[in-house]
């Protein structure tokens, strides 16, 4: 305070000169202190070492293949189906008939009348035409289909992974976009507690800053709790290792080849070889429905045995007979006619569906592709243009408002929109690597 020895222009003047101190001391101190905390971030960030357990893509991918239950059943159903085809190729068992005929019930003795045989014989029937043949190649197609289908299994469970691990590593990395941005706002509650102090600004700018302090809070918890989904999500197959810390650096994916190949590659895809395969496999059943026009065969062998002696005291002889059976192929329009038919439209079904699944591919080749290159111009965009712009505005309006020149709010606003600036960036760029993994999933028939 101003003395009795001081006038009245002096005391103010002297008033003056000690608040431009403060406001000078203030400022050197929120400089160092960005600066310092800035230093502490680059020597984090410089030293930080991910732990050797971190989980990276390479290992999910990996984990994925072995933890795919779904695949290895279709594996076994490819496995089953093989072992039938051998089976379906074989001849019916033949038939043992046993039997004792004419047989008198008055005394019930074997040896009273002449017919009365003990017979013992052996049949073996022949289905129509080549029907075990093509019955093994109808199983060995479905076999196939399976095997096809497990192969695809595995290609989209891996796709799916990498999506929810690039989802999972957004999450963290946005959490610690947010976290830069919390420590960020404490410091400007100090910066605006310390200028309140000195009565250079209002208690509004400390409660805007107190304000987008508890926004970002509940930014972080919503993060967290889209982490833990995508965790949950890995845990189909990585189990308990989905909830390990994830690496730092940031995931990379196989490249992609021209949009044109992916297209043209498709026929060669797994799905696309399963519906291949399921065409080959009623193909078969056609064939079989032909072959029903021939006829059957069953041939039956008979060892005839005879009891007691003749009337001149001879053993009756003992007798051998043979019998073919021949299915007569006559009345076809209610039967073979019309399981020809059936046959033929099950082929024609399979064809459409085909051909159903590949346009469908081809059309999402072609949706995925325009994301994935507009999202790379996106990308690039923001690593270019907009984060530094950003970064350059947000430097800028600390030093206006440090100054003196511009509002806290202005501050504030500059500060979310470079945070907004540097989330959206990231979005973009896992986006675009989920789109890229999806892509993969398309271009497996070249690979």
């Amino acid at each position: 305070m101003c003395g009795s020895k001081y006038s009245t222009s002096d005391c103010s003047l002297r008033s003056h000169i000690e608040i431009d101190k403060r406001y000078d001391t203030i400022s050197r101190r929120c400089v160092k202190g960005f600066a310092l905390s800035s230093l502490i971030a680059l020597f984090t960030q410089f030293f930080y070492l991910s732990p050797v357990y971190a989980l990276n893509l390479r290992e999910v991918e990996q984990i994925t293949k072995q933890q795919d239950f779904i695949s290895q059943a279709r594996q076994f159903r490819g496995d089953a189906l093989g072992e039938s085809a051998i089976a379906d190729a074989q001849l019916p068992d033949p038939q043992l008939n046993l039997g004792l005929f004419n047989l008198p019930t008055d005394d019930f003795d074997i040896n009273s009348e002449p017919n009365t045989q003990l017979r013992f014989g052996v049949s073996q029937s022949f289905p129509r035409g080549k029907t075990l043949a093509f019955k093994e190649k109808q199983t060995k197609w479905a076999s196939d289909a399976e095997y096809q289908r497990a192969s695809d299994e595995v290609l989209k469970s891996i796709q799916s992974a990498r999506e929810h691990f690039f989802n999972l590593y957004y999450q963290i990395s946005a959490q610690e976009i947010l976290e830069e941005s919390r420590q960020y706002f404490v410091q400007l509650i100090d910066i605006a507690n310390s200028y309140y102090k000195v009565g250079r600004v209002n208690q509004q700018d400390i409660l805007r800053a107190q304000l987008e302090l508890s926004r970002l809070d509940d930014r972080v918890i919503e993060l967290k709790t889209k982490e833990d989904l995508a965790r949950a999500a890995l845990s189909k197959w990585l189990d308990e290792r989905a909830f390990e810390p994830v690496e730092k650096d940031y995931p990379t994916l196989p490249p992609l080849i021209p949009q044109q190949e992916i297209i043209d590659s498709l026929t060669n895809h797994q799905s696309i070889q399963a519906e291949d395969a399921m065409v080959s496999f009623f193909n078969a059943g056609v064939e079989i429905a032909h072959e029903q026009y021939k006829p059957g065969w069953n041939i039956n062998v008979e060892y005839r045995k005879r009891f007691g002696d003749n009337i001149d005291g001879t053993n009756r002889e003992d007798q051998v007979a043979a019998m073919v059976k021949v299915d007569l192929p006559i009345f076809t329009n209610k039967r073979q006619d019309r399981r020809l038919a059936a046959s033929q439209h099950q082929v024609s079904a399979a064809k459409l569906v085909r051909s159903d699944k590949l346009q469908s591919l081809r059309q999402a080749v072609h949706r995925d592709y325009a994301n994935w290159e507009r999202l790379s111009e996106r990308s690039e965009l923001y690593e270019t243009r907009l984060v530094p712009e950003a970064n350059a505005n947000a430097r800028a309006a600390l030093t206006a408002y440090q100054s003196g020149v511009t509002e806290f709010t202005t501050l504030a606003q500059a500060r979310i929109t470079q945070l907004n600036v540097r989330l959206e960036a990231l979005h973009t760029k896992t986006e675009r690597s989920r789109i890229h993994s999806r892509l993969l999933y398309f271009a497996e028939g070249t690979l």
